[in-house]
């Protein structure tokens, strides 16, 4: 069974490559949607796949890379489109 969730990670998430984490980690884990900065110092995710891999993959970012902190997080689940094809980092 598939799941997709926006996920709103808050703490040191931004300048620490948070971002090209996701990225690496949703490639192994097989995720598919996006990583953003938000203006606010936040990162949006947006990630879909198979329920126990896709809780799999946000809990490994709520560890984050070495430098971030993560504070909290914000899990809102979203309707299934399997629109995305891959994971990628969005500017």
């Amino acid at each position: 069974m598939k799941k997709a969730l926006q996920v709103i990670l808050k703490g040191r998430v931004q300048g620490v490559g948070f971002r090209w984490f996701t990225r690496e980690q949703a490639r192994e884990f097989g995720v598919n949607g996006y990583v953003k900065n938000l203006p606010n110092g936040d990162v949006e995710v947006v990630a879909e796949g198979e329920v126990a891999v896709v809780d799999a993959f946000i809990e490994k970012l709520k560890q984050g890379p070495g430098f971030a902190h993560v504070t909290d997080t914000e899990m809102t689940e979203l309707q299934k489109t399997d629109r995305y094809s891959s994971f990628d980092v969005a500017l």
